[in-house]
């Protein structure tokens, strides 16, 4: 049994309990905490230079220093449930609606690859070309290509091909009210955010000063504009709110 679709978050641990209670298992301790045993050995693994940031960050206090490093590792790991869902259900509608389009053999069509650019640091024509020679089917190619590439797709070039006529198919719960253009645009600044943020988790670097919780609203609602079932199991499942609770 899971929680209602706007559930997003408790107001502390006590609440974190309660609604454990009475929605099922919402949050699930996948991650449990534990008291550091040695924090001069413990620094010492991590490196001075790594635990520099931490030790800043508590004034000095190298005990606390290690367990806020412990908790940044947590709610990172953490993270990377809604993380995943929504990269994946995001690519998977584009997919969709480049299928549509381009017919299910879409990166081989010569006008999708055509109306790709082709310059820039990133290069999306570059990436399909790549993704494609050695992949050959499309399943692998969407599994294959990188995150950038579907945010890109969600860009002012593509609203007249793609958007416009398809982006409501493609993400159904998102506002009625809302034209396909600020639908698009809020898409690619939420994937935005959500690749930067996926960035640090995947490169083990300090997140203790964001705002998690709105991380976390993002990327659920991300998903909910795809599809509001699997937005609700992703909130019965994740257990980054009551970690950001535990914060040392």
């Amino acid at each position: 049994m899971t929680g209602p679709s706007n559930f997003v978050c408790p107001r502390g641990e006590a609440e974190a309990r309660k609604s454990r209670d009475a929605y099922g298992p919402l949050y699930i301790e996948m991650v449990p905490a534990a008291s550091p045993p040695d924090d001069v050995e413990i620094r010492a693994t991590l490196s001075a230079p790594r635990s520099s940031t931490y030790v800043a960050a508590t004034g000095g206090d190298t005990v606390k220093a290690v367990e806020l490093y412990g908790w940044n590792a947590r709610v990172s790991a953490a993270f990377m449930l809604p993380a995943h869902f929504a990269e994946i259900s995001t690519r998977n509608a584009a997919a969709d609606v480049l299928e549509r389009v381009y017919g299910p053999r879409w990166p081989w069509n010569t006008t999708f690859e055509a109306s790709l650019p082709n310059t820039g640091r990133y290069n999306p024509r570059r990436d399909l070309l790549n993704t494609r020679h050695w992949n050959g089917t499309t399943g692998k190619v969407i599994a294959e290509l990188k995150f950038v590439f579907w945010q890109k797709l969600f860009t002012g070039r593509n609203d007249v091909r793609l958007w416009e006529p398809h982006i409501a198919w493609a993400f159904p719960y998102a506002a009625a009210s809302m034209p396909a253009a600020s639908l698009r645009s809020r898409i690619y600044q939420d994937l935005d955010i959500l690749r930067n943020l996926r960035n640090r988790l995947a490169h083990h670097e300090p997140v203790f000063t964001r705002n998690l919780l709105d991380d976390l609203t993002r990327t659920l609602d991300l998903i909910e504009l795809r599809n509001r079932s699997t937005s609700d199991w992703v909130r019965a499942m994740e257990d980054v709110t009551a970690i950001v609770f535990e914060r040392p």
